[in-house]
């Protein structure tokens, strides 16, 4: 991989990304068909659980995946409950107010917490001042979006709002904690955290939902289901491990500014949604913020600066 690969991504690079960008976007237009029928802890098992199988079949025990499982296992299942159980709950349970453009536009902020949480954890990840405005840029745009749920005319509840805000910021600290898998195969640090995610959400959906006394889902919260395990989750994951391995994680990064036009898309184009003016207010402060602290932006237009003679 030489440097010049990663700093521009060739259009091989760039497919892949539109494409990730597509498939995780699906995931909040398939969660908002599911959710409606399937309670959201059951939603969050079937999603984990089913992904975790395609990764285990497609390990098929490569790279010393079980002997990895077991001596990384406690690892494993912080990983699971902060990355995937606990902010795919939170999601899962605003989705049931509000829908997939609105869920995805507020979870775009995952980038601006891990940068804060990194700044606070870490010592070689530091704030610097276009981080700072980045965050700054980011974190207004979440300010105008839940901004109007706090009003008691609003149409959506200020809780289903918070929930993907707050899930944004569970995937913060997941990503500062996953540096300890840094030395791991990608494909296997995914199916460990999945595997011990499942687990997890397991007891919960039994205890909560009961869900052999459910009414059985429709046809398209089946598919939904199937598309948001299978592609969104499982296939994403690999995806997203080709990306990295091509273009480095900065490149793979930008697949952040890709969802919510793609949720949105979809939810409009196919569930009838229209997001209000705040929303793209929102949607462009964050996606500036995220810009910033990409870091090119700046880098480009000081390259194109004329120099002082």
């Amino acid at each position: 991989m030489t440097t010049a690969a990663i700093s521009k991504p060739g259009a091989t690079v760039w497919a892949l990304i539109l494409l990730l960008g597509l498939i995780w976007g699906g995931s909040f237009f398939f969660a908002r068909i599911a959710v409606l029928e399937v309670p959201p802890f059951t939603l969050v098992f079937l999603r984990l659980s089913l992904a975790a199988a395609a990764l285990h079949i497609y390990l098929r025990g490569r790279f010393g995946f079980y002997a990895t499982l077991q001596a990384h296992w406690r690892s494993f299942l912080v990983m699971g409950f902060v990355n995937n159980a606990l902010p795919h709950t939170l999601i899962f349970f605003g989705q049931t107010e509000i829908g997939a453009g609105l869920a995805s536009i507020l979870n775009a902020s995952t980038p601006i917490w891990t940068v804060l949480i990194a700044n606070r954890w870490t010592a070689d990840e530091k704030l610097t001042s276009a981080k700072i405005a980045g965050c700054l840029a980011g974190l207004a745009g979440t300010a105008v979006l839940i901004g109007p749920g706090i009003t008691a005319a609003a149409s959506v509840p200020f809780w289903a709002l918070i929930l993907p805000v707050l899930a944004a910021i569970s995937y913060g600290i997941a990503g500062t904690y996953g540096k300890r898998f840094r030395g791991l195969p990608a494909p296997v640090s995914a199916a460990g955290q999945l595997t011990a995610s499942s687990l997890i959400m397991l007891p919960v959906s039994l205890i909560s939902d009961q869900p052999w006394a459910l009414p059985a889902p429709s046809t398209h919260a089946v598919l939904a289901i199937l598309g948001l395990a299978l592609l969104s989750t499982a296939f994403a994951y690999l995806l997203y491990f080709r990306i990295l391995g091509l273009a480095g994680a900065t490149n793979a990064s930008l697949v952040t500014l890709v969802v919510p036009p793609s949720a949105i898309l979809l939810g409009a184009v196919f569930l009838g949604e229209r997001l209000e003016t705040t929303d793209l207010i929102g949607m462009l402060l964050i996606g500036f913020g995220l810009m910033l602290l990409d870091g090119r932006l700046l880098r480009r237009r000081s390259k194109s600066a004329p120099k002082a003679s």
